[in-house]
């Protein structure tokens, strides 16, 4: 295993000490790197609560800041984080108006999240499910929450800023959680640092069609394809989940896994517009990038998020965090 590491135990510290300074204009810690807060909250603005095991970066931490999230609360590795951090995110950043938590469909961070709500006051949860590969897998009870999770917070993130109340924006993010799907393929495995070896093993000439973002199996082990036959097989999967939700006009999000260049994510992004566009969708805003991570993995996801007017306005909408920046 070679890493830029000092110590096991101490990778997560470490790193949030050096995102923190990194980003200190807009970031601060809580105590005991429990969660990270936006440095300026707006009063009298829902907040908005996400977080999951660490090694996905820069979701979610990345994404704390003006138009998106209040604060993020980092579990270890892969893990959940507890309900206490959860509770102190809670107490730090709610300023009146209540809080959102925004939750990825893995059952710890469900279970984690819900107990935390019980045991505070003005809290509703949106919870990701775009992952059509399967509908249930090592860590979830139905589908997981993966990329999607970054759309939903990004328009629930402008539609806070705004001033939707916080049972309008629940609407808002079950709705937006409705439109969009996501399907990844893993070419290599991922290696956790306190494990030391990948978390699976895969064949130079083989990948995992609709891999977890942990590395769980997903739908099928297969032979290595062209861009262009890789993209087709997922953009049909999604495009057949929508079923008739799949018209009009689509952000179309190709996001890498770690360890995938920019230049091959670029080009799956020109194979999965291509095909989209085929089935009849318009592909009205784009993003590519690695920001919905898998440690070093390599590999890639699409994601597609029917837009309206209104969606398409919030996602045009100011944001200024450590991973997204536009509008200011």
């Amino acid at each position: 295993m070679k890493k830029f590491i000092n110590a096991v135990d101490d990778v997560l510290t470490e790193s949030l000490n050096g995102f923190a300074a990194a980003h200190s204009d807009i970031v601060t810690l809580g105590g005991g790197h429990k969660f990270i807060r936006r440095k300026t909250l707006k009063s009298g603005k829902v907040a908005l609560i996400s977080g999951g095991g660490s090694g996905h970066e820069p979701l979610h931490g990345g994404l704390v800041g003006h138009g998106m999230l209040d604060a993020a609360c980092p579990g270890q590795v892969f893990t959940s984080p507890t309900p206490d951090q959860m509770m102190e995110a809670v107490a730090e950043v709610n300023t009146g108006a209540g809080c959102l938590f925004i939750v990825k469909n893995y059952e710890g961070d469900v279970m984690n999240f819900d107990m935390a709500a019980e045991m505070s006051e003005g809290i509703m949860q949106v919870i990701t499910n775009d992952d059509v590969a399967v509908e249930d897998s090592l860590y979830t009870t139905g589908r997981r929450g993966v990329a999607g999770t970054l759309v939903v917070e990004k328009i629930l993130g402008a539609a806070a800023e705004e001033g939707l109340a916080l049972k309008e924006l629940k609407e808002l993010g079950d709705k937006v959680n409705r439109v969009t799907r996501s399907m990844g393929v893993a070419l290599t495995s991922c290696t956790v640092p306190a494990a030391g070896k990948p978390n699976f093993e895969i064949a130079e000439d083989e990948m995992e069609f609709g891999v977890g973002i942990h590395g769980e199996p997903g739908r099928r082990r297969g032979k290595l394809l062209p861009a262009d036959a890789i993209a087709e097989e997922i953009c049909a999967a999604i495009v057949d989940d929508l079923g008739a939700a799949a018209k009009g006009n689509a952000l179309l999000f190709v996001n890498g896994f770690g360890a995938t260049p920019s230049m091959e994510l670029y080009l799956m992004y020109n194979s999965a517009r291509k095909m989209f566009e085929k089935h009849g969708v318009t592909i009205a805003r784009s993003m590519v990038g690695s920001y919905v991570t898998s440690l070093d993995m390599a590999g890639a996801s699409i994601t597609l998020t029917i837009l309206d007017d209104h969606a398409a306005k919030l996602w045009d909408a100011p944001v200024h965090t450590a991973a997204l920046r536009w509008g200011m």
